[in-house]
């Protein structure tokens, strides 16, 4: 069953005493983009996580959002500490110069020391220790499995509508036969009837081996057998291909998807009816439709 490269999960569960929030969601991509957006407790542990990502979702933009609830986003105030010591120090040496100078008693002091660089300071991260990370793995895991359980839904969309056009194709190419049928015939009674007049305007007689040699020849010329069994193979091996799993099912149904295009491409090139060439032109819409959203495929 194909997947598709867009997907989205996300997880919660109580860490450290906190609200752990992950969060995954991607977009197609021909390598694995990655994009984290992580809490200052895990940086340490950014390369881990991107070896996870990248194993167990092989490819797409990826963008990683992991926050606790009272991280320095939601709750500033928990990652900001004041310097005790500073503040009384700086507070004082600003009164003595308010009393000295004459300033207005009405300055907010207390804002001003707060502004001081060794006043206020950040919390240092905290340090996850074994049990903790496993944790937070725990809870990744669990996001990483509602990401997957969403390409999966995504690409039973995806394979619906690539069986839905590709069925739509093969009722096209039955459709040919009828003319085909009919378009040898009238090729071989229009020449005839071109070497007729041909020999009645030079008074020339016509070699019928050399005749009969030469419109075989061009007859198979025109022939698109070959061109529909070829074409009948490559749609039931795009059947095929999106029933298994595993790395570069994407990759490989757009290369059939490729080879699909150079048949109906010589259909169209071999088709000297304007009904034929009509047909052509509506399989060659649906196998755009099918190239367009193939993108999207893991």
């Amino acid at each position: 069953m194909i997947q598709s490269m867009t997907g989205y999960g996300k997880a919660e569960a109580s860490v450290l005493g906190r609200k752990m929030v992950v969060e995954l969601r991607s977009l197609n991509s021909k390598q694995f983009d990655f994009n984290p957006r992580i809490a200052p407790e895990l940086k340490e542990r950014e390369a881990a996580i991107r070896q996870l990502l990248a194993q167990r979702l092989e490819r797409g933009k990826i963008d990683l959002r992991i926050e606790f609830a009272d991280n320095a986003e939601t709750d500033p105030s928990q990652q900001l500490q004041i310097n005790r010591e500073a503040f009384l120090r700086h507070y004082k040496e600003l009164q003595a110069l308010r009393a000295e100078l004459g300033l207005d008693p009405l300055t907010d002091l207390t804002s001003a020391v707060l502004h001081l660089k060794d006043v206020v300071k950040e919390v240092n991260s905290v340090s996850l220790g074994e049990q903790e990370w496993q944790a937070v793995m725990a809870v990744i895991e669990q996001c990483i499995n509602a990401f997957v359980a969403f390409r999966r839904q995504e690409g039973k969309a995806l394979q619906d509508m690539f069986t839905a056009k590709l069925d739509a194709i093969m009722q096209l190419l039955a459709s040919v036969e009828p003319y085909e049928k009919g378009r040898v015939e009238n090729i071989r009674r229009h020449l005839l009837l071109n070497l007729d007049k041909l020999a009645e305007q030079t008074k020339q007689a016509v070699d019928a081996n050399r005749l009969e040699q030469e419109m075989i020849y061009y007859l198979e010329k025109l022939d698109i057998t070959e061109e529909k069994v070829r074409l009948t193979n490559h749609v039931r091996y795009f059947r095929e291909t999106m029933e298994q799993d595993g790395e570069g099912v994407g990759k490989k149904l757009g290369f059939i998807a490729q080879e699909m295009g150079r048949e109906i491409n010589t259909l169209g090139s071999k088709s000297n009816q304007s009904e034929m060439q009509i047909i052509v032109v509506k399989m060659k819409d649906l196998l755009e439709q099918i190239k367009e959203q193939v993108l999207n495929v893991l």
